[in-house]
């Protein structure tokens, strides 16, 4: 397999962009990806995509936004995995180009969640329909048990659970793409609306629109596009039971391990070796369990970490310096494309404010559902 490197990214802001359409949000990203990589060619593209047949009642993605790409007549593929579709789409993407099929790909994610549709009804179908959703789950309900299991496993508290929310949202006050680039207080998280005990509003990330892309190269051809390379050294994917009742232990996310192991067995790194991670913080639970999950925390001592500023910029291991999807958004097809960009300017020394210094090695962690499906990506400074 040939190496692999992202040359360039684009990305709308995230948010309720009413002015815009799907095929609008893609076509913004996708071209400003290309600007900055000089590239008026690709031989193929990936779309990370949940539910636009639900969100916005379109269907067969790949040629509608190739085509208003001005890209007619290159193959162009909808990628599905629930809120994991922009990260499978980025593997997927990677494998092409490491295979030697093609040399230039564009790895994109969309989502348009705002449009008037029964947004938790159509995230609900991410879990399962007759053991969970027939019987009333929604995702809220389904982290609050994550929640509270890790609670009752590991003495996690909800002021815990709030300084995930506090951390993320002062790294997404320095993000212009963000849906909420503003600081909040402890107090203002506690005292935000209980939405599924133990879970508050200010738990929770939002209901967002946007889109995100990145284009590959083999890195040997990488200097056509970029003096700043960021080389994919590491991808590993898993799946887990889709009902937390089939778990052994809901308080532990066994498909993010899985893939977490994977990917760093190919890049030949630990966990100890990565500078900056942008995980999946769709709840602030989730957060907390994939760092421990993917062994940047010991077990149980997740949920210390941003209390104690070891996830923060300037701490230990800064987590989510893009905001995450509590404070920047959470558009659930482009999330793991959006996470792979913050990556590549963090990597490419261009992260402004957010930047992390002489980060080398980064890790980013995307998954659906509750966790049934699950990506992560080892990137690497060139």
């Amino acid at each position: 397999m040939r190496d692999v490197a992202i040359v360039a990214a684009g990305m709308t802001r995230f948010g309720e962009l009413w002015g815009a359409s799907l095929r609008d949000l893609f076509v913004e990203a996708a071209r400003e990806a290309l600007i900055n990589a000089g590239a008026d060619q690709l031989d193929a593209i990936y779309v990370g995509n949940m539910s636009a047949g639900q969100f916005v009642g379109q269907e067969h993605l790949g040629p509608l936004l190739a085509d208003h790409l001005g890209m007619a007549g290159v193959p162009a593929i909808r990628i599905e995995s629930a809120c994991a579709s922009g990260g499978v789409a980025l593997r997927t993407a990677f494998l092409e180009v490491a295979s030697g099929a093609s040399d230039i790909v564009l790895a994109a994610g969309v989502e348009k969640m705002n449009d008037g549709a029964d947004v938790t009804e159509i995230l609900a179908t991410a879990s399962d329909q007759e053991t969970e959703v027939y019987n009333g789950a929604t995702f809220p309900g389904l982290y609050a048990m994550i929640a509270r299991a890790h609670m009752e496993k590991h003495g996690t508290t909800e002021e815990d659970l709030a300084w995930v929310s506090v951390k993320n949202h002062r790294h997404g006050a320095l993000n212009d793409h963000a849906q909420f680039p503003r600081e909040l207080t402890l107090d203002q998280v506690m005292g935000s609306a209980p939405v599924s005990e133990p879970l508050r509003l200010l738990h929770c990330s939002p209901v967002s629109d946007g889109a995100a892309a990145v284009i590959l190269c083999p890195l040997d051809q990488a200097s056509r596009y970029t003096d700043r390379p960021v080389v994919i050294r590491g991808t590993g994917m898993a799946t887990g039971s889709m009902a937390l009742a089939d778990r052994a232990d809901i308080s532990f996310l066994d498909a993010v391990a899985l893939a977490g192991g994977r990917a760093f067995e190919m890049a030949g790194i630990g966990p100890a070796e990565v500078d900056v991670a942008e995980v999946h913080d769709c709840f602030s639970i989730a957060e907390i369990c994939c760092v421990e999950a993917l062994g940047l925390a010991p077990m149980g001592e997740g949920r210390h970490c941003a209390r104690t500023g070891e996830t923060a910029i300037g701490g230990r291991l800064p987590v989510n310096t893009s905001g995450g999807l509590k404070s920047k958004g959470h558009p659930v097809g482009a999330t793991g494309i959006a996470q792979a960009v913050e990556l590549f300017e963090q990597l490419s020394g261009t992260a402004g404010a957010r930047q992390v210094p002489d980060a080398e090695f980064g890790l980013a962690q995307n998954m659906g559902g509750t966790g049934a499906s699950s990506v992560v990506h080892i990137l690497q400074a060139v």
